[in-house]
């Protein structure tokens, strides 16, 4: 059963009640503290104060490394086909 947990999470200096369920909480806690600690990088090494601006930098930072991420993991279709094609005259001229 997939119980539901409310729970409050701080990121940037303010409190986000959330209802998740009991197996989300350990991520949406890392989520909240990578987000925060982000933040923190930003804040200390630019100028920059408004926590908006500094929410979407890391936004943008986040969904950039998914993106590479996602990028990564993706498979050639044409080299997998050639390499299943190869796999198969190979394997029709051991079984002639």
């Amino acid at each position: 059963m997939n119980e539901l947990l409310k729970i409050k999470v701080s990121i940037a200096d303010r409190v986000y009640p959330l209802t998740i369920k009991r197996e989300e909480e350990e991520n949406i806690r890392a989520a909240a503290k990578k987000i925060d600690g982000i933040l923190k990088k930003y804040e200390e090494n630019y100028a920059v104060r408004d926590k908006q601006d500094l929410l979407a930098m890391c936004a943008l930072q986040i969904a950039s490394r998914e993106e590479k991420n996602r990028n990564r993991h993706l498979v050639d279709g044409d080299m997998v086909s050639g390499k299943l094609k190869e796999m198969q005259q190979l394997l029709t001229t051991i079984i002639q």
